[in-house]
């Protein structure tokens, strides 16, 4: 794969809008695998905290549309996919907080397995805490061990699993369709978390797209 870019491309350019919104989905499935590795490679090569940091950012700002227009329709056995899933969780931190920090410490509660302890969640789950609960997760994506970064996803999306399963528990005696919408939650949390969990392994056996 084309690995030329010198620093992460935050921003479309014209050739890029031009292939994200064209009619050709084999171009538009080579551009997100070429950008997913290369800003991976890219940003672990230059290793600057700046440049981690507003990769990062680019989930609480405009930047994630970009990246879901490309990245969003890729299989979770491909990098992109991956990339966008720990995208996805974090910007859904940024925008219920307090709901996500909530369905976290419920999570905990219930879930009875150690996957409150490879996330490495702080006690006690506050906005703040989640928040930057995910920024770390995301973080390690550029700076660490993939590998590792994915099972605390993963585990990460189970105990977020458990919690809306409880809270839909909860909701299904006073408001049905409340509770009909968190199991849905739920169940895509479930999702995501196995995908995370087969990247992982991917990951480690080369075989990751």
């Amino acid at each position: 794969m084309t690995r030329e870019h010198q620093r992460p491309i935050l921003q479309p350019s014209a050739a890029f809008d031009g292939i994200i919104g064209s009619d050709d989905p084999e171009a538009a499935h080579r551009l997100a695998q070429e950008t997913s590795w290369a800003l991976l490679h890219r940003v672990r090569q230059v290793a600057d905290p700046e440049i981690v940091r507003r990769v990062v950012d680019v989930a609480a700002g405009d930047g994630i549309n970009d990246i879901a227009e490309l990245w969003a329709r890729e299989s979770p056995h491909s990098l992109a996919g991956v990339l966008w899933r720990l995208y996805l969780l974090r910007r859904i931190t940024v925008a219920d907080p307090e709901g996500t920090a909530d369905l976290f410490s419920r999570g905990s509660r219930r879930i009875g397995t150690i996957d409150p302890i490879v996330v490495g969640a702080v006690e006690p789950a506050t906005p703040d805490t989640i928040a930057e609960l995910c920024d770390r997760i995301l973080r390690g994506a550029f700076v660490g061990d993939l590998g590792v970064t994915l099972d605390r996803a993963g585990a990460y999306a189970r105990v977020m699993a458990a919690g809306a399963a409880e809270l839909a528990d909860d909701r299904d005696l006073h408001d049905e369709a409340h509770g009909t919408e968190l199991t849905t939650r739920a169940l895509r949390y479930a999702t995501i978390a196995r995908e995370l969990d087969g990247a992982a392994r991917r990951w480690r056996d080369g075989t990751l797209g």
